[in-house]
């Protein structure tokens, strides 16, 4: 029998943690969840203490502290689970209710990974064109705003996320997901936040995101993307 072990990296999420650990303790199973896994990066706003405070009533919740850096947090979480299937989830996405039958559904007819599709919490139109894109089985259309859940061995086997990467580890994996395996978008929505195209512009902040993954494909390391994400996106 499949369990999911949720793992969710955080830095500075004060603003979204309780409200997605308890959102996600009512629309899921105890009989499916393995553990929550919250994987902290160092944050200094308050995060820790709101997960603590809720593993005091949900001991399924556990918090990690970790090296700043999503992909180390992530693999750390991954490292110190004990379900057979990984769910890696964002601070700010919300997944649909009942996200953990979905998942083992999908694992139990022999899906080894994939994800939801996934919507902006926003009505400007270029954010909903590109949520609805996400339906679609392309990798091109993939990101880890949407979530992601992996067998457990086939992620070992693909050597976890790169830690090199800073930023771009999740579509790292999943490029690599889809070379090994047959991906599936599951159709039920997942809402993630438009927090950052709304401090950037959406259109600065999607030129900005083109750029990267255009330098990706021409071959850029992980350590320019970096820099150039901190030049450009705040």
């Amino acid at each position: 029998m499949n369990s999911i072990s949720v793992i969710i990296p955080v830095l500075n999420e004060a603003e979204n943690i309780g409200f997605l650990l308890n959102y996600l303790t009512l629309h899921s199973s105890t009989a499916s969840i393995s553990e929550i896994l919250v994987v902290d990066g160092g944050s200094t706003d308050g995060s820790q203490e709101i997960v603590s405070e809720i593993s005091k009533t949900q001991p399924s919740i556990v918090l990690i502290n970790s090296p700043k850096g999503r992909a180390k947090q992530m693999n750390l979480g991954a490292s110190q689970s004990n379900g057979t299937v990984l769910y890696f989830l964002h601070a700010d996405s919300i997944p649909p209710e009942n996200f953990d039958q979905y998942i083992l559904d999908a694992t139990q007819n022999g899906s080894k990974t994939g994800c939801f599709k996934m919507k902006f919490d926003s009505n400007h139109w270029w954010l909903q064109l590109a949520g609805w894109f996400t339906q679609f089985n392309w990798k091109s259309c993939r990101g880890g705003d949407q979530s992601l859940f992996v067998d457990k061995t086939a992620f070992e086997n693909l050597g976890c996320f790169n830690e090199d990467f800073v930023i771009y580890e999740d579509n790292d994996l999943i490029y690599k997901l889809y070379e090994q395996y047959d991906f599936e978008v599951l159709p039920y929505w997942l809402t993630t936040s438009s927090r950052r195209y709304q401090s950037n512009g959406v259109w600065v902040l999607q030129y900005h995101f083109w750029v990267i993954h255009l330098k990706k494909f021409f071959g850029a390391t992980p350590k320019k993307l970096e820099a150039y994400y901190i030049k450009y996106i705040h």
